[in-house]
């Protein structure tokens, strides 16, 4: 939890290893990142790590059902399988009726939806959010909030949500601030 600014998404880019840290270690699934070498990093972000952009970074020319399938496929997984986690992952976000629309067919609300679905589709240890609800109004905030909370727990998967919304922290377990790129506990 931070203002903006105070490091939160360049704390995350360090965790899933797309930026170097300058001090201290940080392990995933019980591996230091600073002994991984980048094809090491890259194999440990796309089996292990899932993430929830702001701005949700969907795929323009792929359908909501593409766009949660691909992150299976670079993981691979078997395509009967993949279409068993796609489908029950629209299902679990209520966007089974949506699953053939491009992005720009979906409201803000199901854009982040179709985001989450697609960062727990290879079944991460870890998912890391990044403003998740920074985009949406109140009400899909709370939408995709509590879908973050039943999904992380029915797929027991780690989240790391980073947030300048106080709302937002009412379903972690455990808030630290962030300030001028500083852990605040």
């Amino acid at each position: 939890m931070g203002p903006s600014g105070s490091g939160k998404s360049t704390l995350l880019n360090c965790i899933c290893g797309i930026e170097a840290f300058d001090r201290g270690e940080i392990s995933i699934a019980g591996k230091p990142l600073s002994a991984l070498s980048q094809r090491q990093l890259e194999n440990l972000r796309r089996n292990s790590i899932g993430y929830v952009f702001q701005s949700f970074n969907l795929l323009p020319t792929l359908t909501a059902f593409e766009n949660i399938e691909f992150p299976a496929q670079l993981a691979g997984v078997d395509r009967d399988e993949r279409m068993d986690r796609v489908m029950h992952l629209l299902e679990s976000v209520g966007l089974k009726k949506r699953a053939g629309h491009l992005p720009d067919a979906l409201s803000g609300g199901e854009r982040q939806r179709v985001a989450l679905a697609r960062a727990l589709v290879h079944r991460p240890v870890l998912v890391l959010a990044d403003e998740p609800t920074g985009s949406l109004d109140t009400e899909n905030g709370r939408q995709v909030l509590e879908l973050i909370e039943s999904l992380s727990k029915e797929h027991r998967t780690s989240v790391l949500l980073v947030t300048h919304d106080h709302a937002s922290t009412r379903i972690c377990d455990r808030v630290i601030s962030m300030t001028d790129g500083a852990l605040v506990s």
